[in-house]
């Protein structure tokens, strides 16, 4: 009897836990066009916060402290920026890029159009995940516990994947807004509630 209520208090606990509102979004990564040629050189013999090794890859590396992002800029105007958590944080290192290129004469008079490539969110769906069962039950799952404790799991449906843990706690990758992390995270739900019912 005593168990039968504590299972019924977890499982009331798991329906009032809202996974929605414990997933955050830990990174973005998009592309622009500044529209301008970059002097790569010029800019890493100016800038201490740039890395540049034509010889290895034809990009150059920029770090920006505030907020805590990086940049590649090719030679043709082009950027990939990595490591904001929200748009407004990818504008702001946009932003100290074109004002780092005015120390060294460039002046960009466009507003670069952002293109999301990628948003990887982390958090927990608050319950216990049994990852061999997932691993046979679902498809498109790789699980290879020696080699790393965590089951990928590609959800074609949402252009996601998947990291599951067995604490639940998951991270989601491949979406391209914030919207579509919240919509493959109600898809992976009612995929995991039909596996658990079927055990």
């Amino acid at each position: 009897m005593v168990a039968k209520k504590v299972a019924q208090k977890k499982e009331s606990k798991q329906i009032g836990f809202d996974p929605h509102k414990n997933i955050t979004v830990v990174n973005i990564v998009v592309s622009s066009s500044l529209e301008h040629d970059i002097p790569l050189e010029k800019m890493a013999a100016t800038l201490s916060n740039t890395e540049y090794n034509p010889e290895q890859f034809p990009g150059l590396v920029i770090r920006i402290k505030d907020p805590k992002t990086s940049a590649l800029i090719f030679s043709s105007g082009n950027i990939v920026c990595t490591g904001a958590r929200s748009l407004e944080k990818v504008d702001e290192s946009i932003k100290k890029i074109i004002e780092s290129l005015e120390k060294i004469g460039i002046k960009i008079k466009i507003k670069p159009k952002i293109n999301v490539q990628n948003i990887v969110a982390s958090g927990s769906i608050g319950m216990d995940l049994n990852l061999n069962t997932l691993a046979m039950k679902l498809d498109n799952t790789e699980y290879e516990p020696e080699q790393f404790p965590g089951l990928v799991y590609k959800l074609m449906e949402a252009k996601a994947t998947f990291l599951l843990f067995s604490n639940g706690k998951i991270v989601c990758t491949g979406t391209k807004s914030e919207e579509m992390v919240h919509k493959a995270i109600d898809m992976l739900l009612i995929n995991l509630n039909k596996v658990m019912k079927t055990k």
